[in-house]
């Protein structure tokens, strides 16, 4: 049974830094692309980062590029989010997912997800 388990959201002021984790089990997370999704209350879920199977490659959200720096450690089967400089527009749950495939901006094409961590950045 796959199972993605996020960890390390909360609360901080606006300028402040977290960093979110992911852990997966029962699958190989090498042979996934990993991402990062949020979601508001009243909007859509979007896309945050994601990074290839190697980790070679990451991508970002124009929102975000420059501020947050996705990584993985396949040995560990686990994804990390390094939030810096947050503001308040960043509040919002975030989830972690795994893709067999290549399209790694649409969530659509994620196969498995976690139950997602709340950050909250005051002002």
């Amino acid at each position: 049974q796959v199972q993605l388990v996020e960890s390390g959201g909360g609360l901080v002021q606006a300028g402040g830094s977290l960093r979110l984790s992911c852990a997966a089990s029962g699958l190989t997370s090498s042979t996934y692309a990993m991402g990062w999704f949020r979601q508001a209350p009243g909007k859509e879920r979007e896309f945050v980062a994601a990074i290839s199977r190697g980790g070679g490659s990451s991508y970002y959200a124009d929102s975000v590029k420059g501020r947050f720096t996705i990584s993985r450690d396949n040995a560990k089967n686990t994804v990390d989010l390094l939030m810096n400089s947050l503001k308040p527009e960043d509040t919002a749950v975030y989830y972690c997912a795994a893709n067999r495939g290549y399209r790694v901006t649409n969530y659509r094409a994620y196969d498995y997800w976690g139950q997602g961590t709340q950050v909250t950045v005051s002002s």
